[in-house]
């Protein structure tokens, strides 16, 4: 039994060290396998002892502490002597490792260089097989881990999410967050400076979401919504802290909180004050635009690609005189005149073929129912237009193509420059015919003077009396020419009284007939309640035997002559030809005919001197300009309407006169002075008598010296001052020519009137009376007898005169 137990312990022992053999290769192998796992990975690992003895390290530590070969925890802390913080962390790590305690940093090597995350665990049962024999002592494990991408990722979110909150805060528009009972969780810098205040203001405050409504939604809302019901965006009313109102547009989104018991929104804010500002600027400039457009002075008007009109403004259509659907899509060639298509459209061709723009040219627009209106053209292509004539010929004004066109009205300028020519031409003759008319007047003066004074020598029946009277015939012949050329120049004398045009017709009427003929039918037609004119009655009966001869010229074959009288009253001015009437209240004489009329082209000419289309010696050319002239120095305007076939129409507007009193006063004054200065012309006195045409002067002196006066003679105004100095000289009444050499006749007056206030004056003049009466003191009473004059006409004022002077 003992050898069998021996048998079976030495079996049990050889059992027991083969066992212990296998545990002894299954722990090395463990060793192994452990040793081999702490030696491998990226993970820097390292066992110490509390004492700082290295145990164990593996590879990656020793490669992120930089020493091979050397101590591995010396070497890891001297890569970070290299700054105070960093070393400071690392002594706080060694620290925790004496101390046993667990402890990490996130430790960098240097700036722009790896970081490590160094961490500290303590091993409280460290196993001998992981470690090596003998380690029954308290260790410590070492972990190292670059974590440089980890930091750059977070410094990168970081910048991010930096960049987000930038972006979100000064975004320019509002971004806000609140909770279930409308508390602000975030809002960004610009909601709250569109309310007047700061983030802080609103975030963590007590300011609510409602609190910013200018007013409450209408209807049941949540505290966190701006809105009634289940609305999710809209427009309303914010109002800031300060009381700022602004439209806003809100879109909000709500979310559950993470708690999934509270909720919080996502809304965004805009604000709607500078969009509807810019739209409303818009409107107005386009308003303004519109305004510019329909209200211009000038014709403007667009034309597509095909030369039809696409828009225009009313200044064109007024110069066109048509309606807008009656032009809109038509070719523009059909508004110039049949002579200008052609140019016109060969114009604005070139402008298609690539000219900018071309020199403004003038044309005939077809104004419809009245006369050709004249304007300036001027065209240029539309911006974006291709210029090259390609398109599809429909585009209209908006398209980008096409042409604009300005008109610039040029009817009234034309019509001035003419009415000036007229006006110019009118005065140029008229001031030749004046000076011619008083040079006559002279010459006329002395010799119906001398025949008056031929004539007291030779009476009816001398066989000279016959010749002296056909001189002085001739002579009143040539002064009614004269005065005709004055009347025409508007430089005639005249003596103007209140009178009532219905009397002057009616007085006039007998001789009209017998001037016309039998064969022509005389029908004068009065207006009711007619007002009064002041006209010189003579020359008004000149007016109309003028125009009715004219008229008996034109209708040689018979007709009728109408005169027609009636008020007219007119609040703007009229226009006719080159003439234009001021707005007032006239009476007016139509004198009209059923001749044969007055072409077109004379129209123009009628009024002017000389012109006649009658033969040759069958009149002066100057009946209608002395018409003429009569009626302009009254104060009057004459116009005329004719046609060939049509007879003709002379309309004269003379200005009404208001006091119905002053006519027959006007009249009594001039009865009594007519028959005052009839009669005996002799008289007593001494005349001063300043002439510097010998002629007329010794005509003058003789006819006075033979009515009883005495006559002292000067050729001069200086002359005649000589005489008034001589004390021994006393002269009660001063003739005096008007125009003289040197010193005139207000001149002479001027220095008489120092010495002598009192003394009478007559001036003489083949001029009118209106050409001194400026150049002498108001109120200075001064007579005047026109040129040419008889012996009776020159003794009658002298008695008139001095005896009621």
């Amino acid at each position: 039994m003992f050898v069998l137990l021996a048998a079976g312990g030495a079996a049990l022992a050889g059992r027991i060290s083969s066992l212990q053999a296998s545990d002894r290769g299954k722990a090395d192998g463990d060793r192994a396998m452990l040793a081999s796992a702490f030696q491998a990975g990226k993970v820097g690992r390292m066992i110490t002892g509390r004492d700082g003895r290295v145990v164990q390290v593996n590879a990656a530590f020793r490669h992120l502490a930089g020493g091979a070969g050397k101590d591995a925890l010396d070497s890891l802390r001297l890569r970070f002597d290299h700054a105070p913080e960093m070393a400071s962390r690392f002594r706080g790590l060694v620290d925790a490792a004496l101390r046993g305690d667990g402890a990490s940093a996130e430790l960098a090597l240097g700036p722009d260089r790896p970081w490590l995350l160094v961490q500290v665990m303590p091993l409280a049962d460290p196993d001998p097989a992981a470690i090596g024999p003998g380690s029954g002592e308290k260790l410590v494990k070492w972990v190292v881990e670059d974590i440089t991408e980890r930091k750059r990722a977070e410094q990168q979110l970081r910048e991010e999410q930096a960049n987000l909150s930038d972006f979100m805060g000064s975004a320019p528009i509002g971004f806000y967050s609140v909770d279930q009972d409308g508390r602000f969780l975030y809002a960004n810098a610009t909601l709250a400076e569109w309310l007047g205040c700061t983030p802080a203001d609103l975030v963590g405050g007590s300011v609510r979401l409602h609190d910013v409504l200018a007013e409450p939604p209408p209807g049941p809302s949540a505290a966190h919504s701006p809105f009634a019901g289940a609305e999710s965006g809209g427009d309303v009313t914010m109002k800031g802290i300060e009381g700022r109102r602004f439209q806003a547009s809100v879109v909000q989104t709500v979310v559950a909180s993470g708690d999934g018991r509270s909720l919080r929104t996502r809304s965004v804010v805009r604000d709607l004050t500078p969009e509807r500002e810019w739209r409303e600027a818009l409107h107005l400039s386009e308003q303004r635009f519109q305004s510019f457009f329909e209200e211009a002075p000038i014709g403007i008007a667009l034309i597509d690609e095909g030369g039809r009109l696409a828009e225009c403004n009313q200044a064109f259509l007024t110069m066109v005189g048509r309606p807008l659907r009656s032009i809109m899509g038509c070719p523009l060639a059909e508004l110039f005149s049949a002579g200008e298509r052609s140019t016109v459209v060969a114009r604005l061709e070139q402008i298609k073929s690539g000219s900018d723009m071309i020199a403004p040219f003038e044309v005939n627009l077809r104004a419809q129912g009245r006369d050709k209106k004249m304007a300036q053209l001027y065209a240029r292509r539309m911006a974006g237009g291709s210029g090259n004539g390609s398109g599809s010929g429909e585009a209209g004004a908006g398209s980008g193509s096409g042409m604009i066109l300005h008109f610039i009205d040029l009817t009234e300028q034309k019509s001035l420059e003419a009415q000036f020519a007229q006006s110019q031409k009118m005065q140029a003759i008229g001031q030749l015919a004046g000076g011619v008319a008083h040079d006559f007047n002279n010459l006329l003066t002395a010799m119906i003077g001398f025949c008056d004074l031929l004539l007291l020598r030779h009476k009816p029946g001398d066989q000279s009396f016959s010749d002296i009277m056909q001189i002085k015939q001739n002579a009143n012949r040539a002064a009614n020419l004269v005065r005709q050329l004055l009347a025409f120049s508007r430089q005639q004398t005249l003596q103007p009284r209140v009178l009532n045009i219905t009397d002057v017709l009616a007085e006039l009427s007998n001789l009209l007939r017998r001037l016309i003929g039998e064969n022509i039918e005389l029908k004068m037609t009065h207006g009711r309640d007619l007002g009064l004119i002041k006209v010189d009655q003579g020359q008004l009966e000149q007016v109309i035997i003028n125009l009715a001869v004219n008229a008996r010229d034109a209708m040689s074959g018979g007709g009728r002559l109408t005169i027609q009288t009636s008020n007219v009253s007119t609040e703007g001015p009229t226009r006719r030809e080159h003439e234009e009437m001021p707005p007032g209240e006239y009476v007016a004489i139509e004198v009209s005919d059923t001749g044969i009329g007055i072409p077109k082209e004379n129209l123009a000419r009628i009024f002017e001197p000389f012109f006649s289309t009658k033969e040759v010696g069958s009149g002066t050319g100057l009946g209608l300009s002395t018409v003429y002239g009569i009626v302009r120095q009254t104060g009057g305007f004459i116009f005329v309407d004719s046609a060939p076939g049509e007879g003709a129409k002379f309309t004269i507007y003379l200005p009404r006169h208001q006091s119905a009193k002053a006519a027959g006063a006007t009249a009594e004054a001039e009865s009594e002075a007519r028959e005052r200065s009839a009669g005996d012309l002799t008289g007593t006195g001494t005349i001063l008598l300043v002439e510097d045409e010998d002629a007329v002067r010794v005509f003058s002196a003789r006819a006075l010296r033979n009515k009883g006066y005495q006559v002292l003679e000067a050729r001069s105004g200086e002359a005649a001052l000589s005489l008034l100095n001589s004390e021994s000289n006393r002269v009660d009444l001063l003739v005096s020519d008007v125009v003289m050499p040197h010193m005139d006749g207000p001149t002479l007056i001027r220095h008489v009137r120092d010495k002598r206030p009192e003394m009478k004056v007559i001036f003489i003049s083949g001029y009118t009376e209106d050409k001194f009466r400026d150049q002498i003191d108001a109120g200075e009473h001064i007579h005047f007898l026109p040129k040419p004059f008889s012996l009776k006409q020159l003794a009658g004022k002298v008695k008139e005169v001095l005896r009621d002077g």
